[in-house]
């Protein structure tokens, strides 16, 4: 168990831009917070042709995410505070309380209406669809809740909990702006991944986490992945 009472979710879908879910999923895992993980079919698809992740929807396993969750420094602050607690590191039950631990991942099937991510009764800290295809929009609006993922978006909107949709297409057809309002009128922050390039940008990591530290600012989650304007140079 993480330290934080109320996990995300992140739903990661067909569209292209999946580098700005893998690099949230990580950095959420790696603050403390644990994530309700569910993936569309061709969202697995765009991790295989962008990232060459190859990820199981069936039998998945986080570790096929190659994620930098930072274990060893987790590792490095647990054993100082047990030193100076005089407990013996062979205790690995006994856990520092105010030690923060990596978040953890429950992963969902995309099908799986069962998961406690669809009932407005299993409390979340909000949800983001990253990134966001047409179709998934599409269903978010309209209601449709043909799988989990519009199911707990859907969720979400009703129980009035934050939900922020990353869609990543250009140009825009008039539908996919009607819908993004729609979206939007409904209660949803609508943060099409469109990075900044005032903060400093040197490297594509930068304009990466552009994006997903607006998306965390947006969930409430403390970050420092970009400099904010007024410190230097940053965010506005």
């Amino acid at each position: 168990m993480s330290h934080v009472s109320r996990p995300f979710v992140l739903a990661i879908t067909g569209a292209s831009g999946v580098v700005y879910a893998t690099r949230l999923l990580e950095t959420l895992i790696n603050t403390g917070h644990d994530v309700h993980l569910t993936i569309s079919p061709a969202g697995a698809t765009v991790l295989k042709e962008e990232l060459d992740i190859a990820v199981d929807l069936d039998d998945f396993h986080l570790a096929a995410m190659m994620l930098d969750i930072e274990k060893s420094e987790f590792d490095r602050k647990l054993e100082a505070m047990r030193t100076l607690a005089g407990i013996s590191t062979a205790d690995s039950n006994v856990l520092a309380t105010d030690t923060i631990l990596p978040g953890e991942v429950t992963y969902h099937h995309h099908l799986d209406f069962m998961a406690p991510i669809a009932s407005g009764s299993y409390l979340t800290a909000g949800m983001v669809v990253c990134p966001c295809s047409g179709g998934t929009l599409s269903g978010i609006v309209h209601g449709t809740s043909s799988n989990l993922i519009q199911r707990a978006c859907d969720v979400h909107l009703k129980e009035n909990r934050k939900l922020v949709l990353v869609p990543r297409e250009t140009p825009l057809s008039v539908v996919q702006l009607e819908n993004m309002t729609k979206a939007a009128r409904m209660g949803a922050t609508v943060l099409p991944a469109a990075p900044g390039w005032y903060h400093g940008v040197r490297t594509l990591q930068d304009l990466v986490d552009f994006v997903v530290a607006r998306a965390l600012d947006q969930l409430g989650v403390d970050n420092v992945l970009i400099r904010r304007w007024g410190s230097g140079n940053g965010d506005d």
